[in-house]
């Protein structure tokens, strides 16, 4: 059993930081907001610390799972970040969906260190994190890599190494590129079937034995067909991560027509009201353009 810390208790890191305490761990968490970090230990025993660097101190690993680039920052550098309290041959694992290039630029400076940094950005939702069975995928050094998998394991159904610093975000963002085309697919596809009048649960225990299955669709179909949308990965997270993509295809020179489409379509959404709606909420959208 190993000595942790966990900096970032949002809805993905409350319980994957669980998962780790109860595999026996004894874990240390931080979060900017302490009435969370206390309702953690109160759950599930360990300790808090009023800032990263002193929830990283004695820590083998460090994990963080937050908002975005600057929130990431904001943990790992300065005076009271976590690598100010981290010794050298310690990891940083990264659980953010974050750009390639903070995260590029953080194993630099972990490096200059001694300290191991892997980005392992995850798939898999609230849902996901709370059963245990994330898919993350990793970019940076082998060695450490191979120390942090077992903990990985904890809240994950499937770890790999996809390369280095950055290929974990960089494989993200193909999972989001990816994610964004099925919804607007199923949307279409959905909204047609009750516009021509179709049973819509019946057409998907259909067509989802087939080629047109999906995760988005065994798992949103229902709630999309009854217009709701109160719950899962919001609209607000979905653009932040299509501006990481977009971004990054500027830099790389991909062309991705289809996903700076949806991703307009998705700030349709948000002036709709629906920032904090799940990403099935395209759906909805359609329906409104019938309506106007």
């Amino acid at each position: 059993m190993a000595k942790l810390a966990f900096l970032g208790l949002g809805v993905m890191g409350y319980p994957m930081a669980g998962h780790l305490a109860a595999a026996g761990h004894e874990v240390c968490v931080y979060n900017r907001t302490l009435a969370k970090a206390e309702a953690w230990v109160a759950e599930h025993g360990g300790s808090m610390a009023p800032t990263p660097r002193e929830a990283a101190l004695g820590a083998e690993t460090v994990f963080a799972c937050v908002g975005n680039d600057d929130d990431l920052r904001a943990v790992v550098l300065g005076v009271d970040g976590a690598l100010a309290g981290m010794d050298p041959g310690t990891i940083f694992v990264d659980h953010t969906t974050a750009s390639a290039d903070v995260t590029r630029e953080l194993f630099a400076l972990a490096a200059a260190k001694g300290v191991g940094f892997i980005d392992g950005p995850v798939s898999g939702g609230q849902a996901g994190a709370e059963n245990g069975v994330l898919t993350v995928m990793c970019g940076g050094d082998e060695a450490p890599y191979n120390t942090a998998e077992p903990f990985i394991a904890a809240f994950a159904r499937s770890c790999r190494l996809m390369g280095a610093s950055g290929a974990g975000q960089l494989t993200k963002m193909v999972n989001q590129i990816c994610i964004a085309g099925l919804m607007q697919g199923l949307s279409e596809g959905l909204h047609f079937a009750q516009k021509a009048g179709l049973d819509g649960e019946a057409v998907v225990d259909v067509i989802s034995k087939g080629a047109a299955g999906s995760w988005q669709m065994d798992n949103r179909y229902k709630t999309m067909l009854a217009d709701e949308f109160d719950f899962g990965f919001a609209v607000d997270w979905m653009r932040k991560d299509l501006g990481i993509v977009l971004a990054e295809a500027d830099n790389n020179g991909a062309s991705l027509p289809g996903t700076a489409m949806i991703d307009q379509y998705y700030k349709d959404v948000q002036n709709m009201g629906g920032a904090r709606w799940d990403t099935s909420s395209l759906i909805k959208r359609l329906r409104a353009l019938d309506r106007g």
